[in-house]
């Protein structure tokens, strides 16, 4: 049996997953958390069940060591389930990648140097593929990136109107985000129904703290909601999404706030959080339920948005075949889907109330039998997604 390891780094954290590379079963996973800080933390769920431990993670590299031990420890043991490959999210590829590549020093400096474009994540993505080669300085890293799957946007969609030199020498321009994700759920749809993925118009609704839209035309993301960054688009649990861009000048003018403070307000004051107070849905929910005026006007912000895209997304599509909820709240809050989805029978969409409050876990048709669009809730699998791609740039060699 071989297997692939999934990583996702954060600057304090480290998320894994093992997955057999043969029949695509999660073996084990784990969480290691509060990585430079005193005491750190991580959770192992292997065959024997879940297992944490609290000592001190001083950086990746030791994170990476402690979940070796555990891996001796507590199973499954990675000397009878060899890694074929390390695959390792990152989320910003600019335009110079479109596909999964198997990390090399030159990849990693292009990864370093468009930090720029996502300064949260390309550097604690980095530091992971870097501690994760200590670890495994004999299996090939492959880096899947985030921003893969949108590389085939037409010019159209992906040009901002603004000064065409600046834009190119500052690299501006829209690239979007949870393309794994993105990937992953409209090939599932397609696998479901039994229907060739070449010939489905569909629009996928990632629906998490972040989230995103994005039109899919026979495979391929035509339209996106994100942009230059993941902070355009939908409202979020703490991110704006969509703003007049005017709104950061007045601010800086009559707020007399810089941009450290315009970015701290955008990407994590904003969103559910800065209309509500909560940037957990399931608070807001509680509280719009409990009589809460501004919960219940956050909810509303979110729908509305939601149906200006999927409304846009139709339209640019020429007609809709599949529409799917994925993500945490697209896959649990029946309210918010039956709420997205009312009043949008003039586009062929008609939910079944019954099938809609399903709380299964498998993918499943939401919508009634005479919609003219299937409506589907399809959980996602990042992890999974990236260890397919990591198989498939192992086996072409990317």
């Amino acid at each position: 049996m071989s297997a692939v390891l999934v990583v996702n780094s954060g600057s304090s954290s480290l998320k894994y997953q093992l997955i057999d590379a043969a029949s695509e079963e999660a073996l084990a996973s784990g969480l290691i958390e509060r990585i430079g800080e005193a005491s750190g933390h991580i959770r192992h769920r292997g065959p024997g069940g879940t297992t944490e431990r609290s000592l001190p993670i001083p950086d990746h590299t030791a994170g990476f060591r402690a979940m070796l031990d555990l891996f001796a420890s507590e199973g499954p043991s990675l000397d009878e389930n060899p890694l074929v490959a390390v695959g390792h999210r990152v989320v910003h590829g600019g335009k110079r990648f479109f596909e999964p590549t198997i990390v090399t020093p030159l990849v990693e400096i292009n990864i370093e140097d468009l930090a720029d474009l996502a300064p949260l994540h390309n550097p604690a993505n980095l530091q992971g593929i870097r501690a994760a080669e200590k670890a495994f300085p004999d299996v090939p890293h492959v880096a899947v990136f985030d921003t893969a799957f949108h590389q085939t946007l037409p010019p159209a969609a992906y040009t901002y109107a603004i000064d065409a030199e600046l834009a190119d020498k500052y690299r501006v321009r829209r690239y979007g985000f949870h393309g794994t994700s993105h990937k992953y759920v409209s090939e599932t749809a397609a696998e479901f129904l039994g229907r060739p993925l070449a010939e489905l118009k569909q629009i996928v609704l990632h629906l998490g703290n972040g989230a995103s839209a994005c039109a899919v035309d026979a495979g391929r993301s035509v339209e996106t909601s994100m942009g230059l960054t993941p902070l355009e688009g939908l409202v979020m649990g703490t991110r704006s999404g969509d703003l007049d861009p005017a709104v950061l000048l007045h601010l800086a003018r009559r707020a007399h706030l810089d941009t450290d403070a315009l970015d701290e307000l955008l990407n994590r004051r904003s969103g559910l959080l800065g209309l509500a107070g909560r940037g957990d849905m399931r608070d807001v929910r509680h509280a719009a339920d409990s009589g809460d005026a501004a919960a219940r006007l956050a909810i509303d912000t979110v729908v509305h948005r939601l149906r200006h895209y999927i409304g846009a997304y139709t339209a640019l599509l020429g007609g809709l075949d599949v529409l799917t909820f994925t993500a945490g709240v697209g896959e649990n809050d029946e309210q918010l889907r039956a709420e997205a989805l009312r009043g949008l029978e003039v586009f062929g969409i008609r939910l079944d109330p019954e099938r809609n409050a399903s709380t299964s876990r498998d993918a499943r048709v939401i919508s009634a039998d005479d919609s003219a669009v299937t409506v589907l809730v399809v959980p996602t699998n990042e992890e999974l997604e990236i260890a397919r791609q990591s198989l498939q740039a192992v086996a072409g060699e990317g």
